[in-house]
């Protein structure tokens, strides 16, 4: 079932500041750290006192089916204000596990929206005003509850990168303290460094299976060039094979999108996506993400 689009009373949906993916971060006291968080990116507003809040994914798909307990966690926010942060779940062992989030019915009770940014407050747009006046209104207006924390920033990398490495998490952003927030633009103010190896990729095909798929073919963009990347098949329960097929299936095609297929050579472990192989694939419109709900022309190989 398609997320719904239709917006509530309130201030106007604003399209998401990105991060910059680095080898390094920058270091310096107009920097502030935070942890880099695995889960949906999540704009919350606020529209009358007496409603619930409205979640916006960063492509404006509206949440609140999905996650009602998350819309109903903010019941002292001010009317006509708008939030930036993240949807999380967490593991066991309290880091971030985006494939229990996938699983979102089952696993409430460990659902959390830590809020980074402040954009809108009682219908005063603050986006120009610089993060650390922003970042102080935020802490005075966010409650802690059982789904609901202020991400944490601080002003040390070396203090955050320990803990993050401590904690096998996935990485850190840094922020420029002094910039406003730039909505759809990727200027360097944000920057992100992923510790741990990871990628996100872009569906542009899959072999079929009895749950719709057996494996997805992905990749990323290098300018408006989209390549081929791998075949993924591991990681996916018959519930989310499911439910990724009904987001992709509608968008199937004739024309391969990767301009680096076929291979030539099958490779080592038989992996290479010859012409022969390519006979058995079924071929997307390279529009959905694999894992979050993202623009797919945003997808670029990641800088670790």
């Amino acid at each position: 079932m398609a997320a719904a689009k239709t917006p509530v009373d309130g201030p106007a949906f604003i399209e998401t500041m990105d991060c910059l993916g680095v080898a390094e971060l920058p270091e310096g006291p107009d920097w502030s750290y935070e942890i880099k968080l695995d889960g949906y990116r999540l704009e919350v507003i606020k529209g009358r006192k007496d409603q619930d809040a409205t979640l916006y994914s960063r492509r404006r798909n509206i949440l609140n089916r999905k996650f009602p307990y998350i819309a109903a966690a903010f019941p002292k926010l001010p009317a006509a204000t708008v939030l930036d942060g993240e949807l999380v779940a967490q593991g066991a062992d309290e880091r971030s596990d985006f494939n229990l989030l996938q699983n979102f019915r089952s696993a409430q009770s460990q659902i959390r929206y830590y809020a980074f940014d402040l954009l809108v407050l009682e219908g005063r747009s603050l986006i120009d005003q610089p993060l650390k006046a922003r970042r102080a209104r935020l802490a005075e207006l966010v409650e802690t509850n059982d789904h609901v924390s202020l991400s944490v920033a601080v002003p040390s990398r070396q203090r955050l990168l320990r803990f993050v490495q401590q904690h096998g998490l996935e990485g850190m952003v840094a922020k420029r303290i002094s910039s406003r927030y730039e909505p759809g633009l990727r200027t360097g103010s944000w920057q992100k460094h992923r510790l741990s190896q990871g990628q996100e990729f872009v569906i542009g095909g899959y072999t079929p299976g009895t749950q719709g798929f057996d494996a997805l073919i992905v990749g990323f963009y290098s300018g408006r060039e989209l390549h081929f990347a791998a075949r993924v098949r591991a990681g996916f329960v018959p519930a989310t094979r499911r439910e990724v097929f009904a987001q992709i299936r509608h968008l199937k095609t004739t024309r391969c999108p990767f301009v680096n297929l076929p291979e030539k050579a099958p490779g080592r472990w038989g992996q290479g996506l010859t012409a022969e192989k390519m006979k058995n694939c079924v071929w997307l419109k390279p529009e959905t993400v694999v894992r979050t709900d993202k623009d797919p022309r945003k997808v670029v190989r990641e800088v670790n």
